[in-house]
């Protein structure tokens, strides 16, 4: 991740959003570029770190938490569950996510695990923790990330604007207290092999968050993936 201006890295109003946390952003690019001078390498690629931040900020009307990235090398995209088309197999959890999706949608099972077009369209794939040693989960936890991306929560909040969060597991549904009267919260358990079977599967979250935004006035998601 580059020293550059938040300007240049993210989307003009995700660039105002962030700056209650610029200082922060600084400083965890100074924490990755030490890592990589004392040989450890992170994911995703530096170009991706902020890549959650690079979709239009007043669009966002569904926030999807994750917990930091995949730590297998090459899966990691900066957009929290999508993975880059080529991937296979996919990584549970996000198989998981898309058999939910079939059963609550109906549509087909998408062809590849890249989550780009639901970011385009305004669902905001966002990690409390940005990056990760590879290979080792969670190592970065604790490290800064979460109030570079708990400014962003709040940044999205305080817009009063349709706005839905689908909370998966016990660590995102830590983020409720931070949403407001104004933003409507899906929880459930995440779609880890470990949990997906006690309440993610059958949860219906793309219906739901769609009745909910048009409940809101706004308009729903286009979750089609190809």
């Amino acid at each position: 991740m580059t020293a550059r201006p938040l300007n240049e890295i993210v989307e003009e109003g995700w660039a105002s959003a962030l700056e209650p946390a610029r200082a922060q952003v600084a400083q965890m690019g100074e924490f990755l570029r030490a890592e990589i001078a004392a040989g450890q390498r992170y994911l995703p690629a530096g170009q991706n770190v902020l890549r959650a931040f690079t979709f239009p900020f007043e669009q966002v009307r569904v926030l999807i938490v994750g917990q930091d990235p995949y730590p297998t090398p090459g899966h990691a995209v900066g957009l929290s569950f999508s993975v880059a088309p080529e991937v296979r197999p996919l990584p549970r959890s996000l198989a998981n996510i898309f058999t939910e999706y079939v059963d609550d949608l109906g549509y087909p099972a998408p062809t590849t695990g890249d989550l780009t077009p639901w970011a385009e369209r305004g669902v905001m794939l966002l990690n409390r923790v940005l990056t990760v040693r590879p290979g080792t989960p969670a190592s970065h936890r604790g490290k800064g990330w979460e109030a570079v991306t708990e400014c962003a929560i709040r940044a999205l909040v305080a817009r009063r604007q349709p706005l839905v969060a689908v909370l998966w597991g016990r660590d995102a549904s830590t983020l409720k207290p931070m949403l407001g009267a104004d933003c409507v919260a899906i929880e459930s358990p995440h779609p880890s092999p470990l949990s997906a079977s006690r309440g993610f599967f059958g949860s219906r979250p793309f219906s739901r968050a769609n009745e909910l935004l048009e409940k809101m006035g706004a308009d729903p998601i286009d979750w089609r993936l190809p």
